[in-house]
């Protein structure tokens, strides 16, 4: 009984109900006690398939007294199309030649009434059967749901006759998190009736919002039957915010939205669950206090081939033979059968009810999934060989005389899924091993095989290109190098300040073949190796041009009267400022290297097929510390550029070390939201390119000029010249 009430709690399921001829050897029988309701709809088949709708509801939240029948005033058309749906598809396969031709499927449907015990009720009349058709094994009948998406149903073990057509909760809990944390909402109330549908969907909310940083600002449970007093204590919870996400059902929203139309409470931001997102009965009377609510709906068919035509082909001579399409035409068509007569001339065509609206088969193409589902069970059944079939030494079942364990295993083999990261045995039925870390499923998920491994590699056209353009760079950074030293006694090369000149030179062909440390397969001491060098080598390179800058300053302060400032910074305190300027760098790296080192890992959340070879950064304060510190010298360096852009001489640098920042800027400033969204080698490879492309920057901008006049305009390259002003 506790498992039937858990597949009741969400009411709206669909039983899978198998009769044939039993034999004498049926276990004990379930007896029905009472008075057996005629409100349903039945069909002979070989066998007959059983449906569970909620047809109606109570839309006056009352606590039961269980002196009184409860009265349903509230019929859902959109709940008779779902009925229809069924019907449709077994009428489908009954003329089908290729399925089950030697079978005819029946159905038998009742209403759930949107309610537990009239749900549980109805589920023992089902799986009673007729009554002069004599009775089944309650305990062998199995569910197939097309609604239920509690997560707490996936549990195979507990819930062995169990299964469903809808996706479990855990997919959509990933979603909304993702959804508010997009909309910057980090205060949400959550809230869900008190059923283990809500209560594990807002447990797994709980669970997955702590990644994202969303937090709860309060959770609640409120009753089936929503009183006064529910209702009051519910809405004592809406002042701590405005976005609210509910678990609950079409009929709980609609009692809610009642009490707070009567209450004139606006301003609320709702986030729907799948359960109530597409209910048209809700937008249809509360769109105003609906506005901008925000879900995520159950996948959509774009079409059930001939499902409208069955739909519409509803004419007055049918609705008596069925109660529930009688009281719908009443309803529709605000005529009585019995009282103020239907002229007999009314047509679906000439208006709009949900009961014909196919533009949104979600439930539906749920129900007509789970009927074909059961459709090929029983065709794998027939279509089995002697020797070959899944019982004991190989036996098949009789499609016409089975045992209903005997379908549910048939069932198992052919539906029941086999999760990401999992392989099927098919031998051994309803189980899944999961692969480890390093294997994934094959397609057929009967063997597990090894994951792709990624990282940025040499061998690869995107590494190769990365590791020439690196050692290209270098080797301009030497060449130049080499071209200073041989005009070293030159007034071009003197007048630039020929050892900072020289320090940045190495200190760029150093930068440039930092990205190699980046290209190959991670390591531990690599990854600490790589992050450090990249920190300092940079570092060094902004603190040369933060001096070669000062120096510039200097030198014109120095031509005032009285002035003797390159006294006190002369090659002595420039090279200091340099080593100052690395030593803060310096310092930052060890204590990110001794308090949480940067270090390799095998990444298998991103991609499930796919391991992720990267290098962690341990750290992400340090990490972005050696960035802020960088940032911090070229800020320095900038200003000290600009302010000396204009002074005078033609040997004033300080115009290109200006220009060179910018392109720095505007280099590392796109770097950090693309390395940020990005994953995998990609991350590597944004980043070796962030690298390059500043160092080529620097060496451009500052020695590509000095280069041009050394080489091919020497005539420029003369003290006379370099003091013109």
């Amino acid at each position: 009984m506790p498992n039937m009430a858990l597949w009741a709690a969400k009411l709206i399921m669909f039983l899978s109900l198998f009769r044939g001829t039993l034999g004498s050897a049926a276990l004990d029988s379930c007896v029905f006690l009472g008075e057996e309701e005629k409100n349903s709809l039945y069909e002979d088949g070989d066998v007959v398939i059983g449906g569970l709708f909620p047809l109606h509801y109570s839309p006056e939240s009352s606590l039961p007294t269980y002196k009184t029948k409860p009265t349903l005033t509230i019929f859902k058309s959109r709940a008779l199309r779902w009925i229809q749906t069924m019907t449709f598809a077994i009428k489908e396969i009954n003329q089908r030649s290729d399925l089950l031709p030697q079978l005819k499927l029946g159905y038998h449907i009742r209403d759930s009434c949107d309610d537990i015990p009239v749900a549980l009720r109805e589920l023992l009349l089902l799986v009673n059967g007729q009554p002069e058709r004599g009775l089944l094994d309650c305990l062998s009948t199995f569910v197939v749901s097309y609604f239920a998406s509690c997560s707490c149903l996936s549990d195979q073990r507990e819930f062995p006759t169990f299964m469903r057509t809808m996706p479990s909760d855990a997919f959509q809990i990933r979603a909304l998190v993702q959804l508010v944390t997009y909309f910057g909402w980090t205060w949400v109330g959550v809230i869900g009736v008190d059923s283990d549908y809500a209560r594990f969907a807002i447990q797994l909310f709980l669970q997955e919002s702590v990644q994202y940083g969303v937090c709860a600002a309060y959770t609640h449970l409120y009753p089936v039957t929503l009183s006064q007093q529910a209702l009051d204590k519910l809405l004592e919870c809406y002042s701590g915010t405005s976005v609210i996400i509910n678990f609950c059902s079409e009929s709980e929203m609609q009692g809610i939205l009642t009490e707070i139309r009567r209450r004139n409470i606006t301003g609320l931001q709702w986030i729907a669950s799948e359960a109530w997102a597409t209910a048209t009965l809700l937008w249809e009377k509360f769109g105003n206090l609906l506005t901008g609510t925000l879900g995520f709906a159950i996948q959509r068919a774009d079409v059930i081939p001939g499902l409208e035509e069955h739909l519409t082909s509803v004419r007055p001579s049918d609705i008596h033979k069925s109660t529930f399409l009688a009281e719908f035409w009443e309803e529709t068509f605000n005529c009585r059968l019995n009282g103020l007569p239907c002229k007999g001339t009314e047509s679906l065509d000439d208006v709009y009810s949900p009961y014909s609206d196919v533009t949104q088969l979600r439930v539906s193409y749920n129900i007509y999934k789970a009927v074909y589902l059961v459709a090929h069970a029983l065709q794998d059944m027939s279509d089995c060989k002697g020797g070959k079939g899944p019982f004991s030494n190989g036996t098949c079942a009789d499609p016409k005389h089975f045992k209903p364990w005997q379908v549910r295993l048939v069932l198992a083999v052919l539906q029941v899924p086999v999760l990401p990261g999992e392989r099927g045995n098919p031998s051994a039925v309803l189980t899944c091993t999961r692969c480890s870390e390093d294997t994934w499923p094959n397609r057929a998920r009967d063997l597990c095989i090894p994951k792709t491994i990624e990282y940025l590699s040499y061998h690869e056209l995107m590494g190769i290109m990365l590791c020439v353009v690196s050692v290209l760079g270098a080797c301009i950074s030497l060449s130049i190098l080499a071209i200073f030293f041989m005009y070293k006694d030159t007034p071009l090369v003197r007048a630039n300040n020929m050892e900072l000149s020289f320090l940045l030179l190495v200190f760029l062909a150093v930068c440039f073949l930092v990205g190699l440390l980046f290209i190959g397969e991670p390591s531990d001491w690599l990854c600490r190796i790589r992050y450090p060098t990249f920190g300092i080598s940079v570092a060094l390179c902004i603190s040369c041009l933060l001096a070669k800058t000062a120096v510039v300053l200097m030198a014109f302060r120095s031509t005032l009267p009285g002035s003797n400032m390159m006294k006190w910074f002369g090659p002595n305190q420039q090279r200091a400022s340099v080593l100052f300027g690395t030593a803060v760098q310096v310092i930052i790296c060890l204590i990110w290297l001794l308090t949480s080192p940067p270090h390799a890992n095998s990444n298998t959340d991103y991609h499930s097929a796919t391991i992720i070879m990267e290098c962690v950064t341990g750290s992400e304060v340090c990490f972005w510390c050696v960035l802020g510190y960088i940032g911090i010298l070229a800020c320095m360096c900038f200003l000290m550029a600009f302010l000396a852009r204009k002074l005078p001489d033609n040997f004033n640098e300080a115009k290109f070390i200006t220009f060179s920042m910018l392109i720095f800027f505007a280099v590392w400033i796109t770097f950090i939201p693309v390395y940020v969204s990005t994953a995998g080698k990609y991350t590597v490879a944004v980043h070796i390119f962030a690298i390059l492309a500043s160092a080529f920057g620097l060496l451009f901008c500052i020695f590509a000029p000095k280069c041009y006049i050394i080489i091919l305009k020497p005539e420029k390259n003369s003290k006379k010249h370099m003091m013109q002003r």
